[in-house]
Parts: structure tokens; sequence; C-alpha cells
């Protein structure tokens, strides 16, 4: 089956990374330069595009008119090893990719589609240490990005206190899911991580802050299947008219 949206590709030569990126681009079937879209920035780009089945995803919820006008946006990453030194709070590389996502991504994305151009309509999106990074990059830069979907993020003390410290995430919109068999994890460099404490512990502290928060604790553990199930409502909940 064809897809009835279509994807383009746009390079950035990040100064901050040091590094060529290719942005995964996928606009929905009615897309007009007349139009104005919401925005998505997508981690693991390509992997919400292939087992995500983003999409697909977008391609339905478009069709049946249940979403806003949403433009999303692909950015991967080279190897585990490469994926981690971007995403995780320990890496010295996490920082740098921050700033690529507010001042590099975000500056080609409004200049090249017709978007909002306001936080509410900028949405950051990631799994696990895509999620982590997701939510910290908005807590930084929190007139940019308005919105986080974040399914299984990994989580700790710091991102806690991220969130304490935050004078603005009163205003954000986050949705947020952890799988109940997520309690040994294997991580990147082979540890077994508790993923589902830390993300109650972090959903009690979001609760109180954020006015609109959704959190669900799923069926199933730290794949992808969890996460592909749960996605159209995600983008749903996230970009619903």
């Amino acid at each position: 089956m064809g897809r009835d949206g279509s994807m383009i590709e746009r390079e950035i030569e990040s100064e901050y990374m040091n590094e060529t990126f290719t942005l995964s681009i996928y606009r929905p079937e009615n897309y007009s330069p007349l139009y104005k879209y919401h925005l998505c920035i997508v981690q693991d780009g390509d992997d919400y595009y292939q087992l995500g089945r983003l999409a697909r995803v977008s391609d339905n919820l478009h069709a049946e008119g249940k979403i806003e006008n949403t433009i999303f946006c692909g950015i991967h990453y080279q190897d585990r090893d490469d994926r981690w030194h971007k995403y995780h709070p320990d890496s010295d590389m996490q920082e740098n990719y921050m700033k690529f996502l507010r001042f590099e991504v975000v500056p080609v994305l409004d200049k090249e589609l017709p978007s909002y151009h306001v936080k509410s309509c900028r949405v950051l999106m990631g799994d696990s240490l895509g999620g982590t990074v997701s939510l910290m990059t908005a807590l930084k830069y929190p007139n940019t990005f308005g919105k986080v979907i974040m399914q299984s993020p990994y989580t700790d003390e710091r991102i806690e206190q991220l969130v304490k410290d935050s004078d603005e995430i009163d205003t954000m919109s986050i949705y947020h899911t952890i799988g109940l068999d997520e309690e040994e994890v294997e991580t990147t460099y082979g540890d077994i991580e508790d993923f589902l404490n830390p993300n109650r512990k972090l959903n009690q502290l979001l609760e109180g802050r954020v006015s609109d928060y959704h959190y669900k604790e799923l069926k199933g553990n730290h794949t992808w299947k969890q996460w592909q199930k749960d996605l159209p409502n995600a983008i749903e909940y996230i970009f619903g008219k």
C-alpha cells in the first residue's frame, strides 16, 4: 500500500555536532504552503518511521480528521553508541545535541515549512533515551518547545530536579507512558536498569506540575511492540482537534 503523504529530506551541517544530519520530513496528503502546520521533531527518526510506522499513523489520523495538520521531522542516529552520546544525560555531547535541535533544526524547519512559529505548535517526541532528551530539551528551551511525547523515557534524580526547577513546565503538554514489564531493562552497554519505578516517581512530580499531562502504564516491555501500539494514541492526544 502506498503512502498518502510525501517524504522529503533536508541536510543540516551542524556546527554544534560537527556532523551532517539528514532530516526526514513527512508531510500529510493535503500539504500546501497555503496552510499552517504543527511540527513534531522526532528523535530515533528512522525507528519511528520503520518500527513505529509513523507515516501510516499520520496518514490514518489525518484521513480520519482526528488531528490538526501536522508535519513530522525525523532525526536519526548513526549507531547505538552514537545514540547514547547524543541522548544520554551522562554524555558529553547531549548539551550540544539540544543546542542543535534548538538553534539549527528549528530555524531550518521554520524557514522551509509553513508552521505557526510558536512553542505550543512545536513538539519533541522520542522513545527511551530519545524521550529523555526530548523532555530535557523542552525544559531547557521552554519558549521554543511546548509539548513532549515520551515513551518509556530513561529518568533519574537529575531529570526530577530539572522538573522541580522549571518555571515553565506548568504551561507544557506532556504525554508519558511506561510499560509494566520494564523493571529490568537492558541498556545500551548491557547494564540492567529499572525503568518502571523511576517513571512512577517522575509521574508523581509531573502530575503536580503540568496542567495538560497524560500518563499511562501499558502492558509490555521496553520494545517497539509496545510503543508502536500506543503511538496513534500519543499523537492524537498531542495533536488532536
